[in-house]
């Protein structure tokens, strides 16, 4: 896609992805203007939630970062800035969150209900972490895993075999109507 961008934009066009965990120098470096890729990975829902986390690759310049941080300000985001890395800021900490929300709930450690109630109201989150998952998508949780996982070779990134199993029998959360709860 960023091949076929590259040649169809106008060469002062900067380049985006929203993606929430593909390299984007990989994006990049398909194109004649590396420079000028950038992620800007957007939150959902988009018109609820407030942050943009602005992605800078090892050849991003200063004006294509500027220009996405300008873009996003008028459109009343908060941005924040991660270098290219796998799950960049928030999902290099969610990650690791919601797959040990869902290791606690494989082992038998709580309810599903137990583990949400727990994190909402013992620390004040506005959803658990079982009810995020199927939010997100419980396939897109376990790419973004995976992806960190075959990067950093960390553990703790390593997607529990009960989320493999959801996603392997369709059980994506509210996309598919099923996942850690009923959605039909």
């Amino acid at each position: 896609m960023f091949t076929a961008l590259d040649r169809v934009c106008p060469q002062h066009a900067i380049l985006a992805s929203n993606t929430s965990c593909l390299s984007i120098l990989d994006m990049a470096m398909v194109t004649k203007r590396p420079a000028q890729v950038i992620g800007m990975h957007f939150f959902n829902p988009v018109p609820i939630m407030r942050l943009v986390e602005i992605v800078r690759t090892i050849l991003s310049s200063d004006e294509a970062i500027d220009a996405a941080k300008s873009f996003s300000q008028s459109l009343g985001k908060v941005v924040i800035t991660a270098k290219d890395m796998p799950g960049f800021i928030v999902n290099r900490l969610l990650i690791p969150y919601l797959l040990g929300a869902i290791r606690a709930f494989e082992a038998g450690v709580a309810t599903k209900e137990d583990i949400d109630q727990g994190m909402a109201l013992g620390c004040n989150h506005p959803m658990g972490p079982l009810t995020l998952a199927d939010f997100i998508g419980l396939d897109t949780t376990y790419f973004i895993a995976c992806a960190m996982y075959d990067e950093f070779r960390d553990p703790l990134y390593a997607p529990p075999p009960l989320l493999k199993k959801m996603v392997t029998a369709g059980q994506l959360g509210r996309k598919s109507g099923k996942g850690f709860y009923d959605y039909k």
